[in-house]
């Protein structure tokens, strides 16, 4: 296995398409895009049309049927995989919680961490006033799945944890869907603004999520139906165009042009 990495940061599809085992057609075909450090690069497109099956193959929780993915320059079947996996934090769809503390959550992402450095990812998070209010702090107890915090109390945790890793890559698989519209837009913000180096990959179900990334990926059937800014797509994808206009109706989208 590769133990070194070469390209920090960096994340490429290069001609990707997978089929899970047993199925007759591919959940993803043909999937080429990359993501340079600092960069943000947003997924969105209609269930089932591949988004979380093509963020799980950046940590090799899958490998592609063919075409390969890249991270930090090295192809992920022929990387080390703690290396591999030291460099990326990845927020699933539905995160857990391990029963212990908060601060026990946030440093399974690093042992090593200090209580600063949970603090400053509590508030890139949004999570460091929520916490401050419970009587114990970081050393809260936190319920076997997390089932004594709020969903979006667990999400903003999850993230919180993933930050603490100080990865080069933070993938966020819809992590934004629990929050509402103002939580949602000062914890991007604070991303863009404390993590300005980190390469962000962000699936969303939400178009005021992704307005402001680099280049938006529009999926369709597990193919490409759009590559660009916001602004680019509104005027060349119909798939884009109509998730845009079916959520902030025609007249939005078109001021948003």
């Amino acid at each position: 296995p590769i133990t070194e990495m070469p390209e920090p940061g960096v994340v490429e599809f290069d001609a990707v398409s997978f089929t899970y085992p047993g199925a007759e057609q591919p959940i993803l075909s043909h999937v080429t895009f990359r993501a340079d450090p600092g960069e943000t690069v947003a997924i969105i497109g209609s269930t089932g049309s591949g988004k979380t099956t093509l963020v799980s193959l950046i940590p090799r929780l899958f490998d592609a049927t063919s075409g390969a993915v890249r991270v930090q320059g090295v192809d992920v079947t022929q990387a080390d995989l703690d290396e591999l996996w030291k460099g990326i934090g990845l927020v699933p769809q539905r995160p857990f919680l391990f029963a212990g503390t908060i601060a026990s959550n946030l440093r399974f992402g690093r042992e090593d961490a200090t209580d600063d450095e949970l603090w400053h990812a509590l508030e890139i998070a949004q999570a460091a006033d929520f916490v401050r209010e419970k009587p114990e702090g970081l050393d809260s107890p936190i319920a076997q799945g997390g089932t004594n915090v709020s969903g979006g109390q667990r999400q903003r945790l999850a993230i919180a944890r993933a930050i603490v890793r100080q990865p080069d890559v933070l993938v966020f698989d819809d992590s934004f869907s629990a929050l509402d519209l103002t939580t949602d837009a000062r914890l991007r913000q604070a991303l863009w603004r404390e993590l300005p180096q980190v390469t962000k990959i962000v699936v969303a179900q939400r178009v005021s999520t992704i307005v402001d990334a680099d280049r938006i990926l529009v999926l369709d059937d597990g193919k490409i139906a759009g590559y660009g800014t916001h602004e680019e797509l509104l005027r060349t994808s119909t798939t884009y165009q109509e998730i845009a206009q079916s959520q902030m109706g025609a007249d939005e989208s078109e001021v948003g042009a």
